[in-house]
Protein backbone atom coordinates (compact mmCIF):
# COMPACT_ATOMS: atom_id res chain seq x y z
CA UNK A 1 0.00 0.00 0.00
CA UNK A 2 1.74 3.41 -1.23
CA UNK A 3 1.77 6.37 0.87
CA UNK A 4 -0.45 9.30 -0.31
CA UNK A 5 1.04 11.71 -2.33
CA UNK A 6 1.68 14.95 -0.84
CA UNK A 7 -0.28 17.73 -2.80
CA UNK A 8 1.97 20.16 -4.59
CA UNK A 9 2.07 23.63 -3.49
CA UNK A 10 0.01 26.13 -4.28
CA UNK A 11 1.54 28.59 -7.35
CA UNK A 12 3.03 31.61 -6.07
CA UNK A 13 0.83 34.47 -7.12
CA UNK A 14 3.24 36.64 -9.14
CA UNK A 15 3.04 40.44 -9.33
CA UNK A 16 2.30 42.11 -13.07
CA UNK A 17 6.17 43.58 -12.46
CA UNK A 18 8.42 40.09 -11.23
CA UNK A 19 8.83 39.05 -14.71
CA UNK A 20 8.65 40.00 -18.23
CA UNK A 21 6.70 39.09 -21.08
CA UNK A 22 6.97 39.46 -24.61
CA UNK A 23 4.09 41.44 -26.55
CA UNK A 24 2.42 39.30 -28.55
CA UNK A 25 2.74 39.86 -32.19
CA UNK A 26 -0.79 41.35 -32.73
CA UNK A 27 0.13 43.70 -29.79
CA UNK A 28 3.32 44.64 -31.21
CA UNK A 29 1.42 45.28 -34.72
CA UNK A 30 -1.05 47.50 -32.90
CA UNK A 31 1.03 49.48 -31.13
CA UNK A 32 3.42 50.06 -34.07
CA UNK A 33 0.37 51.51 -35.95
CA UNK A 34 -0.65 53.78 -33.41
CA UNK A 35 2.65 55.05 -32.08
CA UNK A 36 4.84 55.02 -35.50
CA UNK A 37 8.00 53.30 -35.80
CA UNK A 38 9.78 55.98 -33.21
CA UNK A 39 6.18 56.74 -30.98
CA UNK A 40 5.87 60.09 -32.47
CA UNK A 41 1.99 59.84 -31.71
CA UNK A 42 0.08 58.21 -34.69
CA UNK A 43 1.54 56.79 -37.22
CA UNK A 44 0.76 57.38 -40.89
CA UNK A 45 3.93 55.96 -43.69
CA UNK A 46 7.41 54.40 -42.81
CA UNK A 47 8.39 58.54 -41.40
CA UNK A 48 5.65 58.88 -39.47
CA UNK A 49 3.91 61.45 -41.75
CA UNK A 50 0.38 61.29 -43.49
CA UNK A 51 0.45 62.09 -47.16
CA UNK A 52 -1.55 65.29 -46.75
CA UNK A 53 1.83 66.47 -44.49
CA UNK A 54 4.01 65.46 -46.65
CA UNK A 55 2.55 67.15 -49.78
CA UNK A 56 2.10 70.51 -47.16
CA UNK A 57 6.13 69.80 -46.46
CA UNK A 58 7.03 69.59 -50.97
CA UNK A 59 4.78 72.54 -51.45
CA UNK A 60 6.95 74.60 -48.68
CA UNK A 61 9.88 73.44 -50.26
CA UNK A 62 8.99 74.40 -53.80
CA UNK A 63 7.83 77.68 -52.45
CA UNK A 64 10.85 78.33 -50.83
CA UNK A 65 13.46 77.11 -53.59
CA UNK A 66 11.53 79.38 -55.84
CA UNK A 67 12.22 82.48 -53.33
CA UNK A 68 16.05 81.87 -52.97
CA UNK A 69 16.36 81.50 -56.46
CA UNK A 70 14.61 84.73 -57.04
CA UNK A 71 17.21 86.35 -54.97
CA UNK A 72 20.13 85.97 -57.93
CA UNK A 73 18.66 88.75 -59.53
CA UNK A 74 20.15 90.76 -56.98
CA UNK A 75 22.75 89.09 -56.80
CA UNK A 76 23.45 89.58 -60.44
CA UNK A 77 22.95 93.16 -60.17
CA UNK A 78 25.76 93.81 -57.51
CA UNK A 79 28.09 92.06 -59.01
CA UNK A 80 27.66 93.96 -61.73
CA UNK A 81 28.04 97.08 -59.54
CA UNK A 82 30.45 95.79 -57.67
CA UNK A 83 32.97 94.03 -59.96
CA UNK A 84 36.11 95.77 -61.29
CA UNK A 85 36.38 96.48 -65.07
CA UNK A 86 38.47 94.87 -67.34
CA UNK A 87 39.76 97.53 -69.71
CA UNK A 88 40.98 96.35 -73.19
CA UNK A 89 41.88 98.18 -76.28
CA UNK A 90 41.41 98.17 -79.85
CA UNK A 91 43.53 98.53 -82.39
CA UNK A 92 43.86 98.11 -86.42
CA UNK A 93 46.84 96.05 -87.78
CA UNK A 94 46.66 94.92 -91.45
CA UNK A 95 43.28 96.64 -92.06
CA UNK A 96 41.78 94.28 -89.26
CA UNK A 97 40.80 95.30 -86.02
CA UNK A 98 42.38 93.85 -82.84
CA UNK A 99 41.40 94.00 -79.34
CA UNK A 100 43.98 93.30 -76.25
CA UNK A 101 44.53 93.84 -72.78
CA UNK A 102 45.06 97.34 -71.69
CA UNK A 103 47.00 96.07 -68.78
CA UNK A 104 48.26 92.53 -69.27
CA UNK A 105 49.64 92.09 -65.79
CA UNK A 106 46.53 93.49 -64.21
CA UNK A 107 44.10 91.16 -62.18
CA UNK A 108 40.74 92.73 -62.71
CA UNK A 109 39.46 89.01 -64.08
CA UNK A 110 40.65 87.53 -61.14
CA UNK A 111 38.61 90.41 -59.16
CA UNK A 112 35.77 89.50 -61.65
CA UNK A 113 35.42 86.00 -60.01
CA UNK A 114 36.22 86.94 -56.62
CA UNK A 115 33.54 88.99 -56.26
CA UNK A 116 30.75 86.92 -57.88
CA UNK A 117 32.42 84.07 -55.21
CA UNK A 118 32.40 86.90 -52.16
CA UNK A 119 28.93 87.84 -52.81
CA UNK A 120 27.48 84.09 -53.52
CA UNK A 121 28.98 83.13 -50.00
CA UNK A 122 26.43 86.16 -48.44
CA UNK A 123 23.94 85.14 -50.14
CA UNK A 124 23.97 81.46 -48.93
CA UNK A 125 24.54 82.34 -45.24
CA UNK A 126 21.83 84.93 -45.68
CA UNK A 127 19.02 82.44 -47.27
CA UNK A 128 20.16 79.44 -44.93
CA UNK A 129 19.38 81.86 -42.07
CA UNK A 130 16.08 83.21 -43.49
CA UNK A 131 15.21 79.40 -44.29
CA UNK A 132 15.69 78.27 -40.94
CA UNK A 133 14.00 81.04 -39.03
CA UNK A 134 11.01 80.37 -41.13
CA UNK A 135 11.15 76.83 -40.92
CA UNK A 136 13.08 75.60 -38.03
CA UNK A 137 11.78 71.98 -37.73
CA UNK A 138 13.86 71.33 -41.10
CA UNK A 139 13.19 68.84 -43.45
CA UNK A 140 15.08 66.98 -46.26
CA UNK A 141 12.73 68.56 -48.18
CA UNK A 142 13.66 71.63 -47.42
CA UNK A 143 17.14 71.07 -47.70
CA UNK A 144 17.40 70.05 -50.86
CA UNK A 145 14.98 73.30 -51.64
CA UNK A 146 17.51 75.40 -49.89
CA UNK A 147 20.56 73.82 -52.42
CA UNK A 148 18.28 74.03 -55.56
CA UNK A 149 17.19 77.20 -55.09
CA UNK A 150 21.07 78.52 -54.42
CA UNK A 151 22.22 76.80 -57.87
CA UNK A 152 19.17 78.57 -59.58
CA UNK A 153 20.01 81.41 -57.68
CA UNK A 154 23.84 81.49 -59.17
CA UNK A 155 22.83 80.71 -62.54
CA UNK A 156 20.26 83.79 -62.66
CA UNK A 157 22.94 85.87 -61.23
CA UNK A 158 25.02 85.06 -63.45
CA UNK A 159 23.04 85.75 -66.60
CA UNK A 160 21.77 89.00 -65.31
CA UNK A 161 25.20 90.33 -64.77
CA UNK A 162 26.69 88.95 -68.08
CA UNK A 163 22.70 91.01 -69.38
CA UNK A 164 23.96 94.00 -67.63
CA UNK A 165 27.11 94.40 -68.52
CA UNK A 166 29.16 95.27 -71.68
CA UNK A 167 27.97 93.96 -74.84
CA UNK A 168 29.53 90.84 -75.94
CA UNK A 169 30.26 91.84 -79.48
CA UNK A 170 34.05 92.96 -78.23
CA UNK A 171 35.27 93.79 -81.92
CA UNK A 172 31.91 96.23 -82.33
CA UNK A 173 32.80 98.02 -79.29
CA UNK A 174 36.40 98.56 -80.63
CA UNK A 175 35.26 99.95 -83.44
CA UNK A 176 32.75 102.08 -82.01
CA UNK A 177 35.03 103.09 -79.09
CA UNK A 178 37.77 104.05 -82.03
CA UNK A 179 41.28 103.20 -81.84
CA UNK A 180 43.62 103.40 -79.08
CA UNK A 181 40.52 104.08 -76.93
CA UNK A 182 40.19 102.21 -73.72
CA UNK A 183 36.66 100.27 -73.13
CA UNK A 184 35.06 97.57 -70.69
CA UNK A 185 35.47 94.27 -71.05
CA UNK A 186 32.41 92.16 -71.30
CA UNK A 187 31.48 90.81 -67.39
CA UNK A 188 32.52 87.22 -67.97
CA UNK A 189 32.63 84.49 -64.97
CA UNK A 190 35.76 81.80 -65.82
CA UNK A 191 35.94 80.22 -62.49
CA UNK A 192 32.43 78.37 -62.82
CA UNK A 193 32.76 76.64 -59.52
CA UNK A 194 31.79 80.15 -57.95
CA UNK A 195 28.43 79.13 -58.82
CA UNK A 196 28.54 76.57 -56.04
CA UNK A 197 29.14 78.70 -53.82
CA UNK A 198 25.68 79.70 -52.71
CA UNK A 199 24.42 76.26 -52.28
CA UNK A 200 27.10 74.93 -50.47
CA UNK A 201 27.39 78.17 -48.05
CA UNK A 202 23.78 77.53 -47.70
CA UNK A 203 23.84 74.33 -46.91
CA UNK A 204 26.67 74.29 -43.96
CA UNK A 205 25.03 77.12 -42.24
CA UNK A 206 21.30 75.68 -42.57
CA UNK A 207 22.90 71.91 -40.83
CA UNK A 208 24.92 74.08 -38.44
CA UNK A 209 21.68 76.03 -37.51
CA UNK A 210 19.83 73.09 -37.10
CA UNK A 211 22.23 71.13 -35.21
CA UNK A 212 22.77 73.83 -32.79
CA UNK A 213 19.18 75.32 -32.23
CA UNK A 214 16.98 72.91 -33.99
CA UNK A 215 13.80 71.00 -32.26
CA UNK A 216 14.95 67.86 -30.64
CA UNK A 217 12.66 65.10 -29.97
CA UNK A 218 10.87 64.41 -26.71
CA UNK A 219 11.84 61.94 -24.31
CA UNK A 220 9.84 59.05 -24.66
CA UNK A 221 11.38 57.14 -21.38
CA UNK A 222 9.55 57.99 -18.54
CA UNK A 223 12.79 59.49 -15.66
CA UNK A 224 13.49 56.19 -13.48
CA UNK A 225 12.33 57.02 -9.76
CA UNK A 226 15.24 56.25 -7.25
CA UNK A 227 12.82 55.22 -4.28
CA UNK A 228 12.32 52.47 -6.46
CA UNK A 229 14.44 49.44 -6.72
CA UNK A 230 15.17 48.66 -10.49
CA UNK A 231 15.27 45.23 -11.72
CA UNK A 232 16.98 43.89 -14.82
CA UNK A 233 13.24 45.04 -17.16
CA UNK A 234 11.91 47.94 -14.84
CA UNK A 235 10.87 48.13 -11.54
CA UNK A 236 10.99 45.22 -9.70
CA UNK A 237 7.54 43.95 -8.19
CA UNK A 238 6.40 44.42 -4.19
Amino acid sequence: MSAPLTPPPPPHEHSPHDAWQPPSAGHADAAFRKTGPAGHGEGHGWYGQDGPAMKKEVREAAVTAVAVALGGVLLGVLWWWLAPRVPLVGDVVDDSWVVYLKDSEGEQAVGVDGTFSLLALGFGAVSALAVFLMRRHGGVPLVVALAVGGLLGSLLAWRTGVWLGPAQDVMAQARSAGKGVTFDAPLKLSAKGALLAWPFAALVLHLGLTALFGPRDPDHFPPLDPHVPQGPYGAAGS
